[in-house]
């Protein structure tokens, strides 16, 4: 029998993500390519999660989630936003944000509809729109120009995007690959067209506490109009280095909330209840904890920041999250005709995995990209530092 994909999945291939990990291990290079930390979190944290298999929380949980952690995202948002939240019809637990974000698109958009997508993007974003039926309905950021310092989103750009057949716009801040954390003029102007044109909002906010200096993250359902028209997705891997446990969650007004709960319930149904004991804990007693991570990280980003530039790999300085982009062009001669050759010639000669921007693009576009790569700072200082080692090979 000859396997035959259905023509929803036929395309997708296997991620840059993956190559570049498998390529990585094949060479012995320093992975600053995917976004996960090499180092655990809180030790407190994961004896809740032990301590809850002890006891024999081995079963099925609540299929929208346990109450005690839905009460801690409860007040955890009223805590760090003001913002309240009805644990009982306002959350649901999810396994990741990824499957958040899934069940929200499934939830919401029928065939034809069109999703405003920002580009660059999360790899998985635009996969669950195709699969749902929708039309992704890109709007591009900017990348920084000589006196800037971060990507830039035109309002005339965005709003030209929204027509009659706008369902949702997906809006991840801080953002994932450029560091960018959204302004409040830009949220305002984002609330604003969703009110006008009856459009839902979906927020990734997985880097909600990974920001820096004087950033501060600010959520869209908080602006005018954008309560009961908000769906907020938020994950404990990436503010607590839980990466593997995959807890995330959506935060929703009651009459939104069935759109990821419906479909949730097919997808995993349920998501593992020792972990979610544990987020429980984390969310309650872990605020210190994310601060601490967040100022750690801070210095990590700068001292891969300076180590970039030293090589003359042109770094941009990311206000959140834990990724730097770089621009490698003068570097493609020798490393190939795009980012994603110089990525794999950086993991092979180099001995320093990274991932090309374009890998955030649709096909469409990724001559936009030109020779830009991610590298990823979540990583223990002693990484850090030999990866600085190898990359100062680049040096002429």
């Amino acid at each position: 029998m000859s396997p035959r994909l259905a023509n929803r999945v036929a395309d997708f291939g296997t991620t840059i993500f993956s190559e570049m990990t498998a390529l990585a291990v094949r060479h012995g290079a320093i992975n600053l390519g995917q976004g996960f930390p090499d180092f655990d979190g809180p030790e407190s944290v994961k004896a809740v999660a032990m301590r809850a298999i002890a006891e024999g929380r081995n079963q099925y949980a609540v299929g929208v989630g346990q109450p005690d952690l839905r009460a801690a995202i409860a007040s955890h948002a009223r805590r760090h936003y003001g913002q309240e939240v009805d644990p009982e019809s306002m959350v649901t637990i999810t396994t990741g944000a990824t499957e958040a974000i899934y069940a929200a698109i499934q939830g919401l958009i029928d065939p034809g509809d069109e999703v405003i997508v920002l580009e660059p993007f999360y790899d998985s974003y635009v996969p669950a729109v195709q699969m749902a039926g929708g039309v992704p309905r890109y709007v591009p950021l900017h990348p920084p120009g000589p006196n800037d310092t971060a990507w830039r989103l035109d309002l005339d750009e965005l709003n030209a995007a929204f027509n009659n057949r706008t369902r949702v716009i997906l809006i991840n801040t801080p953002h994932n690959p450029t560091g960018k954390a959204f302004s409040a003029d830009e949220l305002k102007a984002i609330a604003i067209l969703c009110v006008a044109w009856d459009v839902v909002a979906i927020t990734d906010e997985v880097y909600e506490h990974l920001v820096y200096g004087t950033t501060r993250h600010l959520r869209l359902a908080l602006q005018p109009g954008m309560t009961e028209r908000t769906i907020t997705i938020g994950s404990l891997g990436k503010s607590f280095s839980f990466t593997g446990w995959k807890i995330g969650w959506a935060i929703a007004a009651p009459a939104l909330t069935p759109a990821v709960r419906r479909t949730h319930q097919y997808i995993t149904f349920a998501a593992p209840i020792p972990l979610q004991a544990a987020a429980a804990a984390a969310l309650t007693e872990g605020d210190a904890v994310v601060h601490a991570l967040a100022v750690d990280f801070e210095q990590k980003r700068d001292y891969l920041f300076g180590v970039l530039r030293e090589v003359g790999l042109r770094p941009v300085l990311p206000d959140a999250g834990y990724f730097i982009l770089a621009d490698a062009t003068e570097f493609m001669p020798r490393g190939g005709p795009d980012g994603a050759a110089l990525c794999r010639w950086l993991t092979t000669e180099i001995g320093v995995a990274a991932i090309p921007l374009s890998a955030f693009y649709s096909p469409e576009h990724q001559t936009e990209t030109r020779g830009r790569i991610r590298f990823a700072f979540c990583k223990q200082q002693a990484t850090l530092e030999q990866a600085a080692e190898r990359l100062r090979r680049l040096k002429p």
